[in-house]
């Protein structure tokens, strides 16, 4: 492979030849071939449209040549575009500051810009990756920034939608099933009836609450590190530099980031991240308890509960033929376990600022990101493929209730609690419903019963 030389401050450096990173970048890619992951697409998105940002920025003040600024400017935007998406090859597993794929970025887009005025790829004249490109920045306060406006765009444009998405859906089915009966049920046993309309309104209630949790995230995300550069009193930027691009930056997403009210905590702590994974965490474990119950009142479909039947979407078994199993609630749990797993990584990350600086922020990053990526995506599957095609089983929903000792409660105000308890042991042991025995016994009326027992079935 034909290469090139160039130079940093430990020396020179053979790179790619059509590389348009330099010396930093390859020393990174040598010193960590750790996992072969890299920064997501979004972390990437988020620090070069800061760059770009800067660059305009900084040519405004009056410290950025505008031939320059255009060059950096053009450069960010085609890696936006997608154009240079290969020249981001640093492991995740780096130093913990980000540096490496700070240095990284700053280098693909000076190379870039530098092809663009010469002509000749890579390089640092005319534009140099940290006096140009990095002008006004540190990585100790880029990529704590860029962590929090990846993470809130995240949420807008992928995670927010999707709970939306299952949000109607779930109010649909509280609807259609509100005329439904069917048998509750507490610590897995016979309880009194409520109807599946009911059921689903609690799931549609934790998808509501889910919502306001994941915009308390997106709040705790919205105050941004930069403009602290390297320990957090912005040493070397222009007392402007932070305010003008951030207020370019709410232009662009339309989300009310703003600066940090102290540098020193945005950069030194990562509290928001751990605030906002919980978010994620709790949003996480409803919907692990929602795809449990739909799953298990699926379940069947002849000798499992089978009070819901969802949608059939691919075989289930390689030995059973006709087999289908539950697959989205499957999937949901399992990414939620995930999640569950990337907060309890991004807290002990969080635990990794001694001093004035957080030395486990690509971690953090990539575990954040991956958890909001991972619960948009399950959340609008199992939006489409499953809730929005469940259907009632009416007849067992009704079968059920019949059959259910907990309708001795409903005798309560009638004959006392003693009495309904012995009537309720006796159906048990004898395997009749509570009604035959009550009639049997002719402890009430019939018509009295009925009276009862169509009150139950109506949700009277």
């Amino acid at each position: 492979m034909a290469t090139r030389i160039e130079k940093d401050a430990l020396g020179t450096v053979e790179v790619p030849e059509k590389a348009y990173y330099g010396a930093q970048t390859q020393r990174a890619i040598e010193n960590f071939p750790v996992s072969g992951r890299t920064f997501p697409r979004a972390f990437i998105l988020a620090l070069v449209m800061i760059k770009e940002l800067a660059a305009a920025v900084n040519c405004d003040l009056g410290l950025l040549d505008k031939k320059l600024c255009d060059a950096i400017r053009q450069a960010a935007r085609e890696v936006a575009d997608g154009k240079l998406v290969d020249q981001f090859p640093i492991d995740i597993f780096q130093t913990g500051s980000g540096t490496s794929t700070n240095m990284n970025a700053n280098e693909v887009i000076a190379g870039r810009a530098n092809e663009i005025l010469t002509g000749r790829r890579g390089g640092k004249e005319p534009v140099h990756p940290n006096d140009h490109v990095n002008l006004g920045q540190s990585s100790n306060d880029v990529i704590p920034t860029v962590i929090h406006v990846a993470a809130a765009l995240a949420i807008a444009e992928r995670l927010s939608p999707a709970l939306g998405k299952l949000l109607n859906e779930l109010r649909k089915k509280a609807d259609e099933f509100s005329g439904v009966m069917k048998i509750g049920r507490t610590h897995l046993q016979d309880a009194v009836p409520i109807s599946l309309g009911q059921e689903f309104g609690g799931y549609s209630r934790q998808i509501e609450l889910g919502l306001e949790r994941v915009e308390r995230a997106s709040n705790a995300l919205s105050e941004l590190a930069l403009g602290g550069t390297a320990v957090g009193n912005g040493l070397n930027t222009h007392p402007e530099f932070a305010g003008r691009v951030i207020g370019l930056l709410r232009e662009r997403t339309g989300i009310s980031f703003r600066e940090a009210k102290d540098h020193f905590e945005a950069q030194g702590a990562q509290d928001s991240a751990v605030e906002a994974s919980g978010e994620l965490k709790t949003l996480a474990v409803s919907l692990t308890k929602i795809a449990n119950d739909i799953r298990l009142l699926a379940s069947g479909p002849r000798c499992g509960v089978g009070e819901l039947s969802i949608p059939s979407l691919q075989p289930g078994s390689s030995i059973m033929p006709g087999k289908v199993n539950p697959v989205m609630p499957e999937v949901v749990i399992q990414v939620c376990a995930q999640v569950i797993g990337n907060d309890a990584t991004i807290t002990y990350g969080a635990q990794g600022g001694y001093l004035e600086l957080n030395t486990m922020l690509p971690v953090i990053a990539l575990d954040l990101l991956e958890s909001i990526e991972i619960l948009a995506s399950a959340v609008s599957l199992f939006a489409e493929k499953c809730v929005s095609g469940i259907r009632a089983n009416h007849e067992k929903c009704e079968s059920y209730i019949e059959q259910s000792l907990a309708l001795s409660t409903y005798l309560v105000p009638f004959i006392g609690y003693d009495r309904a308890a012995e009537i309720s042991k006796e159906a048990s042991a004898t395997g009749k419903t509570v009604r035959e025995v009550v009639l049997e016994k002719g402890i009430l009326s019939k018509e009295k019963l009925e009276e009862i027992f169509r009150g139950i079935l109506t949700g009277r």
